[in-house]
């Protein structure tokens, strides 16, 4: 099953920026890169609740 992903640059660079993050350090803390995320892309509130839920939502993958 494929991933719907976000429209907008922000999002993208975001996700990526993230992804890169979790890539170069495996044990990065994913709320912390959430919130870094948000404000270097400057991202809105709803921008940021979708991160949440998209990289739970790759975690419970990833855990199950």
């Amino acid at each position: 099953m494929s991933t719907i992903m976000p429209q907008g640059e922000s999002m993208r660079k975001a996700i990526k920026w993230i992804s890169d993050q979790i890539q170069t350090n495996e044990n990065s803390n994913i709320s912390n890169l959430i919130n870094e995320a948000s404000i270097r892309f400057d991202l809105s509130p709803n921008e940021g609740s979708f991160l949440i839920n998209f990289y739970k939502e790759q975690q419970d993958k990833s855990d199950g």
